[in-house]
């Protein structure tokens, strides 16, 4: 018999936390508190499920979209489940409202994840009874084509719970990496935001364009972070390894960490420079979707080439 997760929270993540249950052969349930959202999500869901079928990822879209159902409230969503997936707004008051509520709830001994992108899991979880269940099961933008879950739990999170959350992470055919010792932003979002920084501080002060630093990481960085990390890149690049990589090449490096990119950044006049060099997209829908096409073809490619 198939195992049910119930999917608090119906908007773009929690459509595609459906999807890659789903897709697995689990029961979803799907609410949210917003009236209409969770209905309105389901027939959203099959097309996604197509969609990843065209690219095979997904070899039975319609038995998939099945096993997805859209409930009215928390309770029935909650009722029989054998794992929560809480995709509710990234706002710290609203997280500790919400989890007050799913840890009543939830049958007990089931693991409460949520998809916070960078509010650690201690700030609202502190005071609930079972808090030794809740853990953060950040995905990356969009789930259902990035694999990755960060797993980070408080210093009171249970040891049984961060076991589950992984092995029903790998069991649904994601790739969770666990963060040993919390930490706001958790791993990837602080790597974006160093490299983030460094992109906006070229760029705004005339180094580059904005155009050609981002064909910097899509045909340079990009192509080898694709599928292989940077201490593996570093380690290929000289030939005594990372220690002989640092021996030789870090001279820069730690100039550059001694002068970091400022916040201000990130703000006017920074901002304006890129802007004025920027073309946005008139079709910002047509150039998602042609994101995500190159993202599943990129997985599906990946898919072939396990070592």
């Amino acid at each position: 018999m198939s195992e049910s997760v119930a999917i608090v929270g119906a908007g773009l993540i929690g459509r595609a936390w459906a999807m890659i249950f789903a897709r697995a052969g689990w029961n979803v349930r799907l609410c949210d508190a917003a009236s209409g959202i969770a209905r309105a999500a389901v027939p959203l869901c099959a097309e996604g499920l197509d969609n990843l079928a065209a690219h095979g990822l997904c070899p039975d879209p319609a038995g998939a979209a099945g096993r997805i159902r859209a409930v009215d409230d928390l309770v029935a969503c909650l009722d029989g489940a054998a794992f929560v997936q809480e995709n509710g707004p990234e706002r710290l008051d609203i997280k500790r409202a919400l989890f007050d509520e799913l840890d009543a709830l939830t049958p007990d001994g089931v693991v409460i994840a949520s998809s916070s992108s960078a509010i650690r899991c201690s700030l609202f979880t502190q005071d609930l009874p079972g808090r030794g269940r809740c853990l953060i099961g950040h995905p990356v933008n969009p789930p259902h084509l990035i694999p990755l879950v960060e797993i980070s739990g408080a210093p009171w999170t249970a040891a049984e719970a961060l076991a589950r959350a992984r092995t029903v992470y790998e069991q649904i055919g994601q790739v969770p990496i666990t963060v040993i010792k919390e930490i706001e932003g958790f791993i990837l979002n602080r790597l974006q935001g160093a490299l983030l920084a460094e992109a906006f501080r070229l760029a705004s002060e005339g180094y580059v364009t904005p155009q050609d630093l981002d064909r910097t990481v899509a045909d340079g960085l990009g192509l080898r972070w694709s599928f292989m990390g940077p201490f593996e890149t570093i380690e290929l690049n000289a030939p005594g390894g990372i220690a002989d990589y640092c021996a030789r090449y870090t001279g820069f490096y730690k100039r550059l960490a001694a002068d970091p990119a400022s916040p201000a950044v990130y703000e006017a006049p920074a901002t304006e420079a890129i802007l004025a060099q920027w073309r946005a997209p008139a079709d910002l829908p047509a150039r998602m979707r042609r994101r995500d096409a190159r993202l599943a073809a990129l997985r599906a490619h990946k898919d072939t080439q396990r070592d």
